[in-house]
């Protein structure tokens, strides 16, 4: 077979920018030489190489990793807004004061929040507010992000009926799916997805199956538990796969912060990724992508109270000096 060899020149390497589902451009870099003293700082902190100081001037430059990917750090940094971006969703105006570190939480206080949360399932009869749902995002959108914009998509089901609704579709889905945990295919599929994911089907997903469907039939909803609000975080074929994790656990926690109690759901993503049902039920519910990882964060007013919190741990900590 004939080998074809292509040599990128640093010149190439500035146009392939990073794509998402929302770009495939490179930002613009605009310098003001009139603001700028050349104090360096957006060069520290522009791990792109984008930037450069040359002959006591500040200049782009012709050979950055990627290309400049609209993470705003040198604008951020310039303390007299000689440098500003555009482009990849970003822009001068997307520019605020950040709030001094006395009005943030301290430690305790943070600790305290983690420690007082618990995966509520059994919620109140009571509606959450426009308001309130719009908190919850807006907190959400200052979640850390792989690379610039963020490619994380919401769902949002608003009020018990959109809800309860979805559940309902979803057990539809799955007694149409049942193939799909049959002692044939799960036989058939070992030999593929080995040991672990044969235990996890067997001991999980095929129980799941069964329970969500009778109780459903018995008009008993566990997968969504009659919540009054659940939001779906997903990303896109291009996301980073954390993105969408770490979205849910930002509003998880702010909903916490506005009184409400919060459950995670993860049996409703991966079964909706593939084949030609699963793709129905999304577009049903204008899910716009597949992607790799995706969670569903339920909310609402508890209806029970704990008393006591229950410590955690991980499966180990290992440490390198």
């Amino acid at each position: 077979m004939r080998e074809f060899h292509i040599e990128l020149t640093p010149l190439q390497f500035k146009h392939m920018a990073i794509p998402t589902s929302r770009t495939s451009k490179i930002a613009n870099i605009n310098i003001n030489e009139k603001k700028c003293t050349v104090c360096g700082k957006c060069v520290e902190v522009c791990k792109d190489f984008s930037i450069a100081v040359v002959d006591k001037k500040l200049v782009t430059t012709s050979d950055p990793v990627f290309g400049c990917v609209g993470c705003g750090h040198c604008m951020a940094v310039c303390p007299i807004g000689a440098i500003t971006i555009s482009g990849r969703e970003t822009s001068e105006s997307d520019l605020f004061e950040i709030p001094e570190l006395a009005s943030a939480s301290n430690y305790e206080q943070y600790t305290a929040l983690l420690k007082r949360r618990r995966s509520i399932r059994e919620f109140a009869n009571k509606e959450i507010s426009r308001e309130i749902i719009d908190k919850i995002i807006d907190a959400a959108t200052n979640s850390p992000m792989g690379v610039p914009p963020s490619d994380v998509n919401v769902l949002v089901l608003e009020g018990r009926d959109a809800v309860n609704g979805f559940a309902r579709d979803f057990c539809k889905f799955l007694n149409s799916m049942q193939w799909f945990v049959s002692k044939w295919f799960l036989a058939l599929m070992r030999p593929f997805w080995g040991k672990a994911n044969d235990k996890m089907f067997k001991d999980f997903v095929r129980p799941m199956f069964k329970i969500f469907t009778k109780k459903m039939d018995q008009d008993i909803n566990l997968v969504t538990y009659d919540a009054p609000l659940a939001i779906y975080f997903y990303g896109s074929p291009y996301t980073d796969p954390a993105d969408p994790i770490i979205a849910a656990t930002v509003a998880m926690y702010a909903a916490e912060t506005l009184g409400l109690g919060t459950c995670m759901i993860g049996s409703v993503h991966p079964l909706i990724q593939n084949g030609k049902k699963a793709k129905i039920f999304r577009e049903k519910y204008g899910i716009k992508y597949t992607s790799r990882e995706g969670l569903i964060v339920l909310f609402g007013y508890p209806a029970v109270k704990y008393k006591k919190g229950i410590k955690r741990t991980f499966a180990s900590v290992t440490t390198i000096n």
